[in-house]
């Protein structure tokens, strides 16, 4: 028996207790009756063990374990299963009138083999350890008790494990790495116009009990209605939170990281229907609610689609956030972060959403339309190119950062399957350049056969107009949507740029793609870089398939509207393709007029002449986006960093086992082609 006590730890923020049975151990997301975080029907198994059903939890009134939250008193009695129906929704703070916050927070840390919490894809395989964490007497109760039992002494014999006082991700002692980060130098001295983004970007940044945890999406201080802007999104925050890190001020990132892990856990309930726990919200914000007196209290107010238009879950910030820990790590060299056991639990639930079993044929990941950067309706439900290159980038970062020992090897053993398999699903059926056209144009179709060409069952007439002209001799790109007897040709940037940034393409691939974009300048970067999709869709595939949406309509918003924010998505792909005067000529463009127009969200007209009709002003990641290309341009080494390289080793892995079966191809044999030129 192993005991850990938690002495008096340092006032900071007081926590508030939650006395309800499901609530997070350590930050760790807690097991409700109907929503396990593994299924019978799933060949991943995760096995977290400390979330194992046969643990026994005893709790004594009041129940002190972990985060701070209290009671959505808008929860409805009658509605949410008991299980989740007392659920907290809101992460709290109490601070005094002058604004000093005090309380606690506890953060298990594992000195030694810290990682042997890992989750697994095997059974476990003695289910008589358990954990038992119970607070002795009451409230005014000294120390805290948390036992540990191990029924099978050979489990968990070396394991040891401490508990750290304070305020884990804002204390000063767990910030001694960042002070340790080297601040990059630009090249140059700053330009007025950088100066200017710099003093908006910590304008938008939004402070809980007195630490950064990220930046609002826009800062207009003339708009009066912000609906959702004033909030932090884990998607728009990557871009500022790489420029704070090329600035060498980690810690804001660090604070974001950690705190959208503990809102991973929390229960996200809409109409009665919770989705899986490693679901990453969309966004969360700050709120200030007041208490008596002169005192108020700070709460995290997290939204996990619930909220937003359309009540579409947020596909991508769990792959955002997997891409933004690895990026912390190669910046700043901490690399601590990621080994901590809560952190490695989060990566781990986010895979095993991704990697569970279902109906689908294809290793891509089916999801709803919306689910992404463009979320709202436009046509991309099923397996869109966005989704797939983040969360082939969120299964190599995983890959790096997960630790390898008897428990984990099954995952990442699956984390290759599923590398291999997508990546030439990617290679072979989304690519398109003049020949495969010429190709698809001559498919025979009602083909049944294993060795079929035409596999999707594809409709030569799907071939769009504008794209027989459109498509240039030398170059091609992914399309943006693969379905059975459906092909989406439109040109999505986010899922082509991030393709190359992650080696999701060939490396013949990537560098036609960047041949497209520059024989297509004009349709693509126009009077303002970037287009998010081309072309625009207008009449009636306007009307049927975004259902007449007066915000997207041709040539605006997501519907071939101009974002800046992807400039640097565009610079760290040219880059990577050892072309940066590319990156800059578009840099330069935008240059001309952000400043000018206030750092819009995004641009109109088929040439982005004009600023949104909608957009906001001062938009956040406008000014990180561009604020991070100048500074990737100025720091290659630091730019080197942020992308992949081709993974020759995962070429090697065969996952389908066609030679054995008599097929002509194979997944490896077939992605080895693809760069044998």
């Amino acid at each position: 028996m192993h005991t850990i006590t938690l002495m008096n730890m340092k006032p900071f923020c007081r926590t508030l207790i939650n006395r309800y049975r499901n609530s997070a151990i350590f930050g760790f997301p807690s097991l409700n009756t109907h929503n396990s975080i593994t299924t019978g029907a799933s060949k991943f198994n995760l096995g977290l063990e400390f979330l194992d059903h046969n643990r026994r939890i005893h709790s004594y009134t009041p129940l002190f374990l972990g985060f701070p939250r209290v009671v959505d008193r808008t929860q409805k009695p009658f509605c949410a299963p008991t299980s989740s129906w007392a659920q907290p929704r809101v992460f709290s703070r109490t601070c005094n009138g002058d604004g000093a916050c005090r309380g606690v927070n506890v953060i298990a840390r594992v000195a030694l083999n810290c990682r042997s919490y890992s989750t697994s894809v095997e059974p476990r395989l003695n289910e008589n350890n358990f954990e038992r964490i119970y607070a002795q007497g009451g409230m005014n109760v000294k120390p805290l008790v948390v036992e540990r039992i191990d029924r099978d002494e050979n489990i968990g014999r070396n394991e040891e494990s401490r508990v750290e006082e304070g305020v884990e991700d804002v204390s000063n002692e767990n910030l001694k790495g960042l002070k340790e980060v080297e601040v990059v130098k630009a090249g140059k001295e700053e330009s007025d116009i950088e100066r200017e983004g710099w003093r908006i970007l910590r304008k938008a940044v939004v402070t809980y009990c007195g630490n950064p945890v990220g930046t609002v999406a826009a800062n207009d201080p003339a708009d009066k209605l912000p609906l959702n802007y004033d909030q932090v999104f884990i998607r728009d925050f990557v871009p500022s939170a790489l420029a704070f890190l090329l600035k060498g001020e980690a810690e804001i990132v660090r604070n974001f990281l950690l705190h959208t892990l503990q809102l991973q856990s929390w229960e996200k309930t809409v109409d009665c229907y919770s989705p899986g726990q490693g679901l990453m919200p969309a966004s969360f914000k700050v709120r200030t609610v007041p208490l008596d007196e002169n005192k108020y209290e700070e709460v995290l107010d997290p939204d996990f689609g619930e909220s937003a238009i359309g009540r579409v879950a947020p596909v991508d910030s769990g792959l955002w956030w997997i891409i933004l820990l690895r990026a912390y790590g190669k910046v700043t060299g901490d690399y601590t972060l990621q080994e901590r056991v809560d952190v490695q639990t989060g990566i781990k639930l986010i895979l095993n959403l991704c990697l569970s079993d279902g109906f689908d044929m294809f290793p891509s990941l089916l999801v709803t339309d919306g689910s992404c950067m463009i979320d709202r309706r436009m046509g991309i439900h099923g397996h869109p190119l966005e989704i797939q290159a983040l969360f082939y980038s969120a299964l190599r970062c995983s890959r790096e950062m997960l630790s390898v020992d008897d428990i984990s090897k099954n995952l990442v053993r699956a984390i290759n399957n599923r590398l291999s398999a997508l990546s030439f699903h990617i290679r072979e059926y989304y690519w398109v350049d003049m020949k495969k056209i010429n190709e698809i144009y001559r498919y025979k179709t009602e083909e049944y056969s294993t060795d079929a060409t035409n596999k999707f069952n594809i409709y030569p007439d799907q071939i769009p107009h504008w794209l027989v002209d459109w498509i240039p001799e030398k170059g091609g790109y992914l399309i943006g949507n693969l379905q059975p007897a459906h092909m989406d040709f439109r040109f999505f940037t986010l899922g082509n740029l991030w393709s190359i940034v992650s080696s999701l393409g060939t490396p013949k691939q990537n560098e036609a793609t960047l041949n497209l974009i520059e024989a297509k300048w004009d349709d693509l970067m126009g009077h303002m870089p970037l287009k998010i999709c081309y072309p625009a869709l207008d009449y009636e595939e306007w009307h049927i398939i975004t259902g007449s949406d007066p915000k997207n309509t041709p040539w605006s918003y997501h519907n071939g509207g101009s974002w800046p924010t992807l400039l640097w998505q565009f610079t760290l792909a040219c880059m990577k393709m050892g072309r940066p005067e590319l990156a800059r000529k578009a840099l330069d463009l935008a240059e001309k007029r952000l400043s000018k127009d206030h750092w819009p969200e995004y641009y109109d007209t088929r040439n982005g002449k004009f600023i949104g009709k909608q957009a906001r002003l001062y938009q956040t990641w406008s000014v990180a986006g561009f604020l991070t290309s100048k500074m990737l341009l100025e720091n290659p080494e630091m730019a080197s960093l942020l992308f992949w390289d081709e993974d020759y080793e995962l070429l090697e892995v065969c996952v389908c086992g066609l030679r054995k079966s008599g097929r002509n191809k194979c997944s490896r044999g077939a992605a080895k082609s693809h760069i044998l030129f």
